[in-house]
Formats: structure tokens, sequence, C-alpha cells
């Protein structure tokens, strides 16, 4: 039985502010599938312009402004911070923060202590997974894994964030879990974590027991079955918003370098996922959660209306992009 993955033009559309087209700067991840698309991808994005930690607080300005000009918090839901620290300023002045909605910090979302708290490293300024969050629903969290409690021990106003047990199957232990609506943020920042940062990326597993929980200790898979369960998880029943977007774009003017992840929505599902044995190729990228199964050959259903790019009718089985019905299709 053949399938076909739907061509997914608003994927481009919503790239429409980045300046270099997308199929240009991921060129030579074209053709690679699973751990090797991974890698290919490292080789596109590590390189990036490194921030101080100071430099954030100016940073988070253009990432992480909501529409109404306060600060956009993805930890709770009941703040609205004014940026900076004159004029009634919210900004973290290392002191203070005892009940939520006081102060906003810059977050590690991916805990620097994974990775060693080296303040010299690339990742501890690195925007893409620093985020500014409520001081006070930060430090309840710590450095506890990322995860799903069914039995809270602790919540954030309006049981927005919690702290609690692991209810997720493979670990039973503390974990963070933050609200639905930020789950595929979260995911997809730790899908470019993984990637971002692959050359060392096993390393970091011994460091602390926290990071340890999650990450497998090797270049591929990365991050333990269960982690990759839930992240995939929380990336599909949270897909890549309009926010993620202006997000991506805000960070490559500053840094350079892009999440993947946000450009081409269900690109995890090519590395450890559904598509791990079908090609990657950004100027023809076909979204992995569009698939649709066909109860005969393709060649018998509509056949007369099958193309290739060039605009030939054919009459195959051969796998490879093809026009049906007027939209571009992958046929498996």
């Amino acid at each position: 039985m053949k399938r076909i993955y739907l061509f997914a033009a608003m994927c481009f559309a919503a790239m429409s502010s980045f300046a270099q087209a997308p199929w240009l700067y991921y060129d030579e991840a074209d053709g690679e599938k699973g751990a090797d698309l991974k890698t290919a991808l490292y080789n596109i994005i590590a390189d990036h312009e490194k921030r101080s930690y100071s430099d954030l607080w100016t940073d988070f300005k253009s990432t992480d402004m909501r529409p109404d000009g306060k600060v956009w918090d993805m930890y709770s839901n009941t703040t609205n911070f004014i940026f900076g620290k004159e004029n009634g300023g919210n900004q973290d002045t290392g002191s203070g923060g005892n009940a939520e909605g006081q102060y906003y910090n810059r977050e590690h979302s991916f805990p620097n202590s994974w990775f060693g708290g080296d303040k010299n490293h690339a990742a501890y300024t690195d925007l893409f997974h620093l985020y500014p969050t409520d001081k006070y629903v930060n430090n309840k969290r710590g450095n506890s894994p990322f995860g799903e409690t069914a039995n809270p021990s602790w919540t954030s106003n309006n049981a927005f964030s919690k702290i609690g047990p692991c209810s997720v199957s493979g670990f039973s232990g503390t974990v963070f879990e933050p609200a639905d609506e930020y789950k595929g943020d979260f995911a997809r920042t730790y899908f470019y974590m993984a990637t971002a940062y692959e050359n060392e990326f096993a390393s970091w597993a011994d460091i602390t027991a926290d990071g340890g929980a999650m990450m497998s200790g090797n270049k591929y898979p990365s991050y333990k079955t269960w982690v990759i369960n839930m992240l995939l998880s929380w990336s599909e029943l949270d897909p890549v918003s309009e926010k993620e977007i202006n997000r991506n774009n805000a960070v490559y003017n500053i840094q350079k370098n892009r999440n993947p992840f946000i450009d081409f929505p269900g690109l995890e599902e090519y590395i450890w996922g559904s598509c791990k044995d079908v090609a990657f190729s950004a100027d023809n990228y076909v979204t992995p959660d569009q698939i649709v199964g066909l109860a005969a050959p393709i060649e018998e259903v509509n056949a007369t209306v099958i193309y290739d790019l060039s605009g030939r009718r054919v009459f195959t089985t051969t796998p490879g992009l093809y026009i049906v019905n007027g939209r571009k299709v992958y046929m498996k």
C-alpha cells in the first residue's frame, strides 16, 4: 500500500520575513535521513554569534514581547511584566521574588547545570533555549526535568505550571510540567539543543542526575526513549505557532542561526519518529502530520492526474515527489 505526504506551503509562507530562502539555508541537509539528517543540521546551525549574559535583557525585547508590549512569560499566565528595571519595570535585580508576579528573570529552559554551568559556553546565552519567565516559578522548577505529573505537589497560579512525580512511563522522579499551550515550544527547544550541540551532547548526561534523567549519553538518539516519546507527543499536540515563527526570525536576526524544528513543522519525525526513512528536502518539504493512507496502489487512484514535477503525466510506483490532484505529494 502506498502512502502520500502532502506538501505544506504554509511553512514557507510563514517564513516570509526570513531574508534567506529556507531551502538555501538548509541546502546541505537535502537527501539526509534520521541520525544523518540530525548531523547535517548540526553542521548548519551550530555556529552562531555568542551573546553576553547581560545582552539577553535587551534581546528579550525583540524575541519575547507580547502584542501588548509586556513580557511573554511561558511559566505563568497571570504575569504582566514590564521590560527593564526603570519606570516600574519588573526585570530581576537579584533580590526579592518570594511570590509569583514580582519579577522576571533569564530562564535556561535546558538548565545550564546540565552542560556544566560554564558561563563561557555558547549554550549559556543561546536564545533558542533562554526565555524570560516568572522568577518565583523558575526557582520552584530549579533544575528539574520537563515531564508530566498527574499528582502535582505544587502548581503556579491557575495550575498553569506544575511540579510533581513524573507520570510518563519510563521515569518516576520529580518533573516540571509546562502548560499545554507551550509544550510544543519546549519540545522544539529540546530538539534544537540535541542538534545544535550534537558534538558534545553525549557527555552532558553524566554531569547531573536531573539532566541524566532525560539524556541518553550518546550522539543519537540523544534523549532517553520516554523523553523522545513525550517530546514527539508534545510537538504534535502543540504545533508550531505564530509566536514561535516570529521568535525564530528574531533570534536569527540576533545570533544568525535558526531552529529548523520551527522552520519545518514535524521535522522531528524525520529524525526520531515515523519518517526516519524519508529523505529530507528543504525545497520540497513534506509535513509528516498530513500523511494520508490509500486503500489501493497510487497508480489505481486517479492515475490520470498524477504528474511529475515537470508536468508530465506518469504511471509509477517509484518513491518521490509528484503532483496529485494539483497538490505536491511524496509517494513512499
